[in-house]
Order: structure tokens, then C-alpha cells, then sequence
């Protein structure tokens, strides 16, 4: 091969474009050429984020940051996904997260809580904000300042000055709290020896007895208690089987069917009553009977009163007249 101008030059060109492919696949300038799905997500701070910036899913790249713009008081973000394996629901959330502390900052996919649908191109993901490391790093300044000023003020002669106090309460106090300290070691010998409630509770058995024959005779109880609920069972279930009195009475049809039927008949007894049937309605709805019963009343009320008047042998004389 000749070593010529054009050679050279070729060699040159091929050796340029490796160079820039490769550079641009590095940084990611190549993503425009893949195919993919594009959906976006609205942050209120993108934390540094730039056009560019990996999308990531479970640690896994799967696209890269295709732009940056302001849309309704926040910052949307959008992605365009080039891994075709990626399953983005419409569940999934986004946030923005960093590689160590001084990292790349890139955008955080998860899976989701539920299994939803996978999102269609131009969707919009739910997001969550990560705290800023800026204002987490200002307030541990803070605390550590704080810190700093407290550790100051207790130097040495301030540390003395504020036991002071504390140490004038204690010389007051010895006699006090030698009082106590001597009254709490003779509490104590007296219950480790068994005097007292305390100790008598803790070592005699008398209260573990009783707690435990209480126990038995709960458990007694309870295992009566069983028993009358599975008689209950039995009874209920003869009821239910149609056994017995109850039980025929509450299954058969044959009571309700007598029941309806004496009704039916004490209806039409009544009906009869009222419209003066039968001897009873005649008795209940004529007046002839009531006007012949005043009648005789009041021929027996006469014939009294002239029996009355006459004297006892003239009232058997009448009485013994029609036998002779």
C-alpha cells in the first residue's frame, strides 16, 4: 500500500469517527439513535440533575435524561427508556438519587407496590423528592456548631461552678439519705427473712396455692361450661332434625294447619252468633226469651207476695189440694 496524501487522510477519518463514537457512547450522545419509549416526571428540585444523566431501574441503566424544563412551579424531566426489557407500570415512581457523595446524579425507577399496566409513550410517573444533601449537610453544620458552642461552655471552672450547688445539697443531705439507705437495708432484711406482706408473698405458698386452686376450679367451669354447650348443640340439632316435641312442633305443619282450621271454624261459630244462628243466637240477639224471663219474674215476684199473706196451713192446703 502506498503511503499517500489520500491514504493518510482516510486513515485519519476512520480513526476520528472510532474516536468520536466512542466518546459519544461513553457520554451517552448516542442514545437519539436508539429506539425507545419516552415518559417524563415533575420534580419540585432536580438536585443538579443534567440532559444526559443515566435513568436507572433496580441499579440497572435503561435510558438516559433526554431533557430538562420548567412546567406549573416544577421541573419536568424527561426520559427516554432504550432498554426494551425495562416493565415501567403506571404505578412506578421516580426521584432522583446520587452515586455516593460527590457522584453523578441520576433518576431512580421502581417497580411499583401493585402490578399495573405498563405505561404507554409521553407518560407521566409519580415522583417522591429525595432530601437535599446541601440542606442536610447546613444542618449538620449546625448541630455540630451547637455542639461545639455547648462543649465551650463547659469549661472547667464552669463545670465546678455547677456541681457546686449539687454538692452543697449532698453535705446537707447525708444524714437523710444515711436514714434512708439504713431504713431501706432493714426493709430489705426483713423481706429476704420473710416478715412482712412482701414477705410472706414472696415466700410462703399460700397465695401460689390459692392461685392455682383458683385456676383448677376456673378450668372446671370452663370444661362445664363446654359440656353445656355441646348439650345445647345436641338439643339444637334434635330441634333442627325434627325430633322430639319442639322439634315435631316447629318442623311438622300439622299444628299450624289445626291451629288455622279451629280458627277458621271459631270464625264462622261467631259469624253465626252475630247473624242469630242456632240456638245460641237466638238466645244472644232475640229478646223474646229476656222478655219472657222478666214475664215469669214477675208472676213468681206475685205469686210470693200472696203466699205471703196467707197463713201456713192455707199455703199447704193449696200445696196438697190437687193431690186429693
Amino acid at each position: 500500500m502506498k503511503n499517500t496524501l489520500q491514504t493518510r487522510l482516510g486513515i485519519f477519518f476512520a480513526l476520528a469517527f472510532v474516536a468520536a463514537v466512542v466518546i459519544l457512547e461513553t457520554i451517552g450522545g448516542l442514545e437519539f439513535l436508539k429506539r425507545g419509549k419516552v415518559i417524563a416526571a415533575r420534580f419540585n428540585n432536580v438536585l443538579e440533575l443534567n440532559v444526559g444523566d443515566p435513568v436507572k431501574m433496580a441499579g440497572k441503566q435503561v435510558g438516559r435524561v433526554d431533557s430538562i424544563e420548567f412546567a406549573d412551579d416544577k421541573v419536568r424531566v424527561t426520559m427516554k427508556i432504550t432498554d426494551p426489557r425495562a416493565r415501567i407500570r403506571t404505578d412506578s415512581r421516580a426521584t432522583i438519587r446520587f452515586t455516593g457523595l460527590m457522584g453523578q446524579n441520576y433518576v431512580a425507577i421502581d417497580f411499583g407496590p401493585g402490578k399495573g399496566p405498563e405505561v404507554e409513550d409521553g407518560a407521566e410517573l409519580e415522583t417522591y423528592e429525595q432530601p437535599d444533601f446541601n440542606q442536610l449537610m447546613t444542618k449538620l453544620e449546625g448541630v455540630t456548631t451547637g455542639i461545639k458552642k455547648l462543649t465551650d461552655t463547659f469549661s472547667e471552672s464552669n463545670l465546678g461552678d455547677l456541681l457546686l450547688p449539687f454538692t452543697d445539697f449532698l453535705n446537707e443531705s447525708k444524714p437523710r439519705i444515711l436514714t434512708l439507705l439504713s431504713n431501706a437495708e432493714s426493709i430489705s432484711t426483713q423481706v429476704a427473712s420473710g416478715q412482712g406482706t412482701v414477705g410472706r408473698l414472696i415466700y410462703e405458698d399460700t397465695l401460689h396455692a390459692s392461685v392455682l386452686q383458683t385456676v383448677t376450679n376456673f378450668n372446671q367451669t370452663a370444661e362445664e361450661v363446654r359440656g353445656l354447650v355441646t348439650d345445647a348443640k345436641a338439643v339444637v340439632a334434635d330441634v333442627r332434625a325434627g325430633q322430639g316435641t319442639v322439634g315435631r312442633l316447629l318442623a311438622e305443619d300439622r299444628l299450624y294447619t289445626e291451629t288455622t282450621d279451629a280458627v277458621s271454624n271459631l270464625r264462622e261459630i261467631l259469624q253465626k252468633i252475630n247473624r242469630g244462628d242456632g240456638t245460641l243466637g237466638k238466645v244472644i240477639n232475640d229478646t223474646t226469651l229476656l222478655d219472657n224471663a222478666k214475664l215469669t219474674l214477675q208472676k213468681l215476684d206475685k205469686a210470693t207476695e200472696g203466699l205471703e199473706d196467707q197463713g201456713p196451713l192455707s199455703v199447704l192446703g193449696i200445696l196438697i189440694n190437687p193431690l186429693f
